[in-house]
């Protein structure tokens, strides 16, 4: 009796253990396809990649004001990349900005945001990265000047600068204002770009999300909580999602390192993510009155000539798709009249846009962007300051005049 039941139970026995092998492999991919979606909201690879390189292999160059920076290889090579790394490995080098074996990490590695990313999230993005196929490329040196290559001076910046520890909800919000904050303060790292740094390559807590120079890309990040710049305080929901979502919207387009992020990162994010993130990014804006009329560090005269010329140069080359009186086409063509970005204190964005022009990012809500050509073969630096005071100073918007240095200056700088 014994015998013609023993099949049935080893029968059962193999089927139970293939169940169970199969939950785990389903489980197993589930935390990989969740790693794969959070490191999209953290753009890992947008530094991580250099161009024309291997995924994840690393080796793209990052200029600084201290010296030129090289992204590690993050694939799952065991000579080259993280292969021999445990989860504890990365996620301590994620939330503590060391390496496995204590070294300091530069801060061009947004670290000091990714400590806010949970232990879950952590090891989630480390599954996917051990799954994608490993490249066996070494990593370059950095080449920063004196003193800027003694890492241990990174200590004294870690001060000042770094706090450890996980994101912690406010009691006080929404499930889904924390959400957003989440994203934005940590795995968005949005800070590193839109917020100041100083001559130590820090920002203060006081000053996060307040606007600053990108250095490494000669691009202005906007006040994230200034309504005189980027602070969203009265934009709607659907705009904000829209621009974040898909590059364009009815109140904005994004163009230069913005357009990058969003083609490489937030076009991924599911819609309650990019809810989230508006509804967070609303909330910061502080109230802002209207601004004062900029003053101009140019002589009255010369502003006087500059808008008169400009006026000539955006009736020949703008108008026909900004509209006259700057009213625009929106989506595709922002309106300049009453826009927050024209009339920023830093002329650097407008500058930039109409020396080398640009396109929003392709994304599946927006396949076919309208771009803007390029004039830096076609106007003089004049030309090009002139155009940009016009603009600056018309249609109600209240920016500085510009000078041919400034035009000049931009011309140079590189295109991304």
């Amino acid at each position: 009796m014994r015998s013609r039941f023993l099949p049935v139970i080893l029968a059962s026995l193999f089927a139970c253990a293939a169940l169970a092998q199969d939950k785990d492999g389903a489980n197993s991919n589930a935390i990989i396809a969740r790693g794969e979606y959070l490191a999209r909201a953290g753009d890992c690879i947008a530094c991580h990649t250099a161009p024309e390189g291997r995924i994840f292999a690393g080796g793209r160059a990052m200029p600084t004001p201290f010296g030129t920076l090289y992204s590690s290889n993050i694939t799952p090579d065991r000579d080259t990349g993280i292969g021999k790394w445990t989860a504890d490995d990365f996620y301590q080098t994620m939330h503590r900005g060391r390496f496995p074996d204590g070294g300091l990490i530069y801060p061009a590695m947004p670290f000091a945001s990714y400590t806010k990313v949970t232990r879950a999230d952590s090891d989630a993005i480390f599954a996917y990265l051990k799954s994608v196929p490993p490249v066996n490329q070494k990593n370059r040196e950095h080449d920063l000047r004196f003193p800027y290559d003694n890492r241990q001076l990174i200590l004294g910046w870690r001060t000042l600068f770094f706090t450890e520890g996980e994101y912690k909800p406010d009691p006080g919000k929404s499930a889904e204002w924390n959400r957003g904050a989440y994203l934005v303060e940590g795995l968005g790292h949005c800070g590193m770009c839109h917020s100041p740094i100083n001559a130590l390559g820090g920002t203060s807590q006081s000053e996060a999300f307040k606007g600053g120079l990108i250095p490494m890309q000669n691009w202005y990040a906007p006040s994230l909580t200034s309504n005189r710049e980027a602070g969203l305080g009265d934009w709607s929901i659907k705009d904000i999602t829209d621009l974040l979502k898909t590059g364009v919207s009815m109140r904005g387009v994004v163009y230069g390192p913005m357009a990058e992020v969003v083609h490489n990162s937030l076009q991924y994010l599911t819609d309650d993510d990019t809810r989230a993130m508006a509804v967070y990014l609303k909330s910061i804006a502080e109230p802002s009155p209207p601004p004062p009329a900029a003053a101009s560090a140019l002589p009255r005269s010369e502003s006087s000539l500059l808008m008169s010329l400009g006026k000539t140069v955006y009736d020949a080359r703008c108008a026909s798709c900004h509209g006259a009186q700057g009213e625009g086409k929106p989506p595709h063509w922002p309106p300049l009249a009453g826009n927050q970005s024209i009339g920023m204190e830093s002329a650097v964005n407008p500058i930039r846009m109409v020396l080398n022009g640009g396109y929003p990012p392709g994304t599946a809500g927006n396949p076919r962007p309208y771009g803007m050509p390029p004039f830096a073969g076609l106007l003089s630096d004049n030309e090009v300051a002139a155009v940009v005071t016009y603009i600056r100073a018309s249609w109600g918007n209240r920016g500085a005049a510009v000078s041919a240095r400034e035009a000049n200056e931009l011309r140079s700088a590189p295109l991304n």
